[in-house]
């Protein structure tokens, strides 16, 4: 075996930063074995360790805790620190008052314990490098859900805010959320200047031995919890907390939506913080909203980085919610209540009609805005706004059109939603509801980002209000499609690790620039495609009104029967995903409907993705 020199130099000068000794150590064993020639393993693995940096995409960085510039751990996590803080600077250098510029962190729950990686210090070694270069940085004192920290960002009046969280992702993996001023996660250009600041040489090398002073810190401060090892905080997360959920209680949300009876039947709740950090805040949650107790389902309470009981934390995932079903049906629970690990995202079942039924985001959303629209935006002194991203349900847009609200459509990722409410508010308009169908949701304006701990709330008080009056949640989403349509839907994905296959099946179905006329026999109303140059059959000048993008491109299909077929890359995960949406015909049946979807949802799929000849593979939870 060939020695591989510049890959060898490359990770003894990682060793030269990188503070902590386990990932170290592991660095330092395969040098050795590469350098003795004793195993290709170590090569491979070395290689995969240095072929490529992590990288800051998609609000940040997520990926697996491990040694390496491409996984999450202590020395990228301080180069990136390091970047960042750098940039702040660098953007305020007009500013004299550089003392003022601030910085809020949090974490969850995660740990790797072979390296003695976690987002606690993650966080810690965040607050070191702000404070190193010169800006003060809160550091949250215990564990927080995402939505605190995107609220103590613009409470603080900080520039920037950083989540270690990787949300819903496996238990390996680790994040870091960046949030700018206004508590919106960051977007095109600050990701990619931010990006490209992380890179510099002087961004790369350590500033200080980091190392060092934690372990000082650890020894005359003692534990971290409360004192931020001797580092001590103005504001604690318990502060925050109590500041989030008064806004939340001053909104709007919880007097305008306390019209339920005290002598119907109320619902009986089941709650899961899928082994996260949600439990303390539902609870808070409930109180605020003065809702009755849930119960909590006690396999899947307690924060656990192993997630013992689920492989994949996402509610929105085919089978995640069984433990708390089970659970539910033991006890007598009408509805689950699910939050991911961070508490961002909120998922939602019901038992109705004798089986379990789990809502959909889009679901989710057409029943959150509603709510929203007939409680408090019907007697609002201001005009009335939603938004959803360009590939959720188009269900709450007729709805919009027909009840006289605002309706608008985004890129995907919350990003874009937060940051078009935030720009609809700046132009007089209440915005009631931001939401994404994978089951992301902000009510009422709270935060700028999805936020499933105001959004358990409100989906609480919806369903009590309606239990009073002898109604459920599918009840009512029923009525909502016999007033305003039925709308059907096929969202799924394939896997694809290989980003460049994806390109490909773009490109393929372009079409050489001679977009489809139609598809398998159904006839093409429309195209639009966000990928670079960008491409929109509606418009005068052929150009998409939505930013387009060349590294994740999307292309949407409109067909003259009312199907609209979207494809995308995810953006955080290996999955080529697919939302086909069929509007029903007046007086359809839903199984009509729906029959219809499929059908055409398997021609489109074949004929535009060719899954067989790609190599596209369908997870087997599916």
């Amino acid at each position: 075996m060939t020695t591989d020199h510049a890959l060898l130099n490359q990770a003894k000068q990682w060793l030269l930063n990188d503070p902590n000794p386990y990932t170290a150590a592991h660095i330092n064993e395969l040098i050795t074995a590469v350098e003795s020639s004793s195993s290709a393993t170590a090569h491979d693995e070395l290689s995969s360790l240095f072929s490529q940096r992590i990288g800051f995409g998609t609000a940040g960085l997520r990926g697996r805790m491990s040694p390496g510039p491409s996984c999450m751990n202590d020395l990228v996590v301080i180069q990136t620190a390091q970047g960042l803080a750098s940039y702040i600077k660098r953007r305020s250098s007009t500013n004299a008052q550089d003392d003022l510029l601030k910085a809020v962190v949090g974490y969850d729950h995660r740990s790797e314990s072979k390296y003695h990686l976690s987002s606690k210090q993650f966080g810690m070694y965040t607050k070191l490098v702000f404070e190193q270069a010169g800006i003060q940085c809160t550091l949250l004192d215990r564990y927080v859900a995402t939505p605190l920290l995107a609220f103590s960002v613009t409470a603080l009046n900080a520039q920037v805010g950083i989540m270690i969280t990787a949300s819903h992702n496996p238990k390996a993996d680790n994040g870091y959320k960046v949030y700018w001023s206004n508590g919106c996660q960051i977007v095109h250009p600050l990701d990619g200047e931010i990006a490209d600041e992380i890179e510099k040489e002087n961004n790369l090398a350590c500033w200080m031995d980091y190392g060092k002073k934690l372990n000082q810190l650890r020894t005359n401060g003692g534990s971290f919890d409360g004192e931020c090892f001797g580092l001590s905080d103005p504001i604690t997360t318990k502060h925050m907390e109590g500041a989030y959920f008064a806004t939340i209680a001053s909104s709007g949300l919880v007097s305008a939506t306390t019209s339920f009876t005290s002598t119907g039947k109320l619902p009986k709740f089941a709650y899961t913080a899928m082994h996260g950090v949600g439990l303390p805040f539902a609870k808070r949650s409930f109180e605020t909203f003065h809702l009755p107790p849930f119960h909590a389902v006690p396999s899947q309470c307690d924060a656990d980085p192993n997630f013992p009981t689920v492989s994949f934390p996402n509610p929105e995932e085919k089978g995640a919610l069984n433990e708390a079903i089970s659970y539910a049906v033991k006890n007598g629970c009408d509805i689950v209540l699910a939050n991911d690990p961070d508490a961002d995202r909120l998922g939602v079942a019901e038992f109705c009609n004798g089986a379990w039924n789990v809502f959909t985001g889009d679901q989710i959303g057409v029943l959150l805005g509603v709510w929203l629209w007939e409680t408090v935006g019907k007697n609002c002194n201001k005009p009335v706004a939603m938004c959803a991203s360009t590939v959720s349900s188009k269900m709450l847009g007729a709805i919009g059109k027909q009840e006289g609200f605002l309706f608008e459509e985004t890129l995907t990722g919350f990003k874009w939603i937060g940051s078009r409410a935030l720009a609809l508010q700046q132009q007089g308009y209440k915005v009631l509801l931001g939401y994404e169908e994978a089951i992301g949701f902000s009510c009422g304006g709270i935060i700028p980002d999805k936020d499933g701990v105001s959004a358990m709330g409100v989906i609480g008080t919806m369903a009590c209000h309606l239990y009073s009056r002898n109604n459920t949640l599918t009840g009512r989403l029923q009525k909502l499609a016999d007033k305003y349509g039925e709308f059907v839907s096929n969202n799924g994905y394939y896997r694809c690790d290989d980003p460049k296959l994806v390109m490909n099946i773009i490109d393929q179905m372009r079409n050489g620039g001679k977009y489809f006329e139609s598809v398998g026999g159904f006839q093409v109303e429309s195209i639009r495609d966000l990928g670079s140059p960008g491409y929109d059959s509606t418009t005068m000048d052929k150009k998409p009104t939505l930013p387009i993008s060349a590294s994740s491109p999307m292309i949407t299909f409109r067909f003259s029967n009312g199907c609209v077929a979207q494809f995308r890359a995810s953006g955080t995960e290996p999955k080529f995903k697919y939302y086909i949406e069929l509007r029903g015909n007046p007086g359809e049946k839903k199984a009509d409907a729906e029959k219809r979807l499929q059908e055409m949802s398997g021609v489109l799929l074949e004929e535009l993705l060719h899954p067989t000849l790609n190599g596209l593979v369908i997870p087997s939870c599916l």
